[in-house]
């Protein structure tokens, strides 16, 4: 499939403000000025607009270094592209600028792999990796991206592909310079008492990075966490790539904004190192 040259943004003015000073506004209302910075193997960021979920995702990267090279991995939520998708090439706008694509970087996850699949449909109308790139952008404007959006419940075939990841960043010897984002909210549309029980649950797997803990609670809990499966590849990635603890920054749901806890979202952010 012919990568398109430039990838424009499709969620700018619903997700996350249409302008870059209304970015920079919003996400300075939610910034810890007291964090820490720290370097990360990885992270987990939720995908919501940023006002239901923008806090969570600020808090968490406000303390991280962001590295030269980001691999973004995310759930497909369009049902369209492939089941392992990676885009290759090219550029993704936002209302702060331009990120390229790291095509080198791309290519040899892609020729490593036995699942990616070089696909710009799964990406774009997809959400859940560009409501990232501001927030990143606003604390690094110059990193390079590589793009994975997964549709897949193939647990195998997930951890398969993130050993592949590692592979390859201990192979050019580039995993210093890498890092990767998994994005995904959490429980979905349960009450807030019940979010945070199942959450819990799942953030604790994340924590001890067991991936197969985390599948098996989300089958037995129905927890409906609609990123596990790029969850599942980072994990099993940043094991690899010497990854020996992992923490919550922070978690709340969409009720703690809107005031209604029937029915909410969860949302948490965590960094592994």
């Amino acid at each position: 499939m012919k990568e398109a040259k430039s990838r424009m943004p499709v969620v700018a003015g619903q997700f996350y403000p249409a302008s870059a000073q209304g970015i920079r506004k919003q996400i300075e209302s939610f910034l810890d000025k007291s964090a820490k910075k720290t370097d990360v193997i990885a992270c987990m960021l939720p995908h919501a607009g940023y006002m239901y979920s923008g806090r969570v995702a600020v808090e968490t990267v406000s303390r991280i270094n962001i590295k030269d090279k980001v691999i973004l991995l995310g759930p497909n939520h369009t049902g369209f592209g492939s089941a392992f998708s990676i885009m290759t090439e090219g550029i993704w706008e936002t209302p702060l600028g331009a990120v390229k694509i790291d095509s080198e970087l791309a290519a040899k996850l892609l020729k490593n792999s036995k699942h990616l699949e070089s696909d710009t449909l799964a990406h774009a109308d997809e959400h859940s990796l560009e409501v990232e790139l501001p927030i990143l952008q606003y604390f690094r404007p110059d990193f390079e991206i590589v793009p994975i959006a997964f549709m897949t419940d193939d647990v195998e075939a997930l951890k398969k592909t993130g050993a592949e990841i590692a592979g390859v960043l201990k192979e050019q010897q580039i995993k210093d310079s890498v890092m990767m984002v998994a994005s995904s909210d959490m429980t979905h549309y349960e009450s807030s008492e019940s979010a945070r029980q199942k959450d819990n649950e799942a953030i604790e797997a994340i924590i001890n990075l067991d991936a197969d803990r985390l599948v098996q609670r989300i089958r037995q809990l129905n927890i409906s966490m609609c990123g596990y499966a790029p969850v599942i590849a980072m994990i099993t990635a940043a094991k690899i790539l010497g990854a020996t603890a992992a923490k919550l920054v922070k978690y709340q749901t969409s009720g703690d904004v809107t005031g209604d806890n029937d029915s909410v979202v969860g949302y948490a952010g965590m960094i592994i190192y």
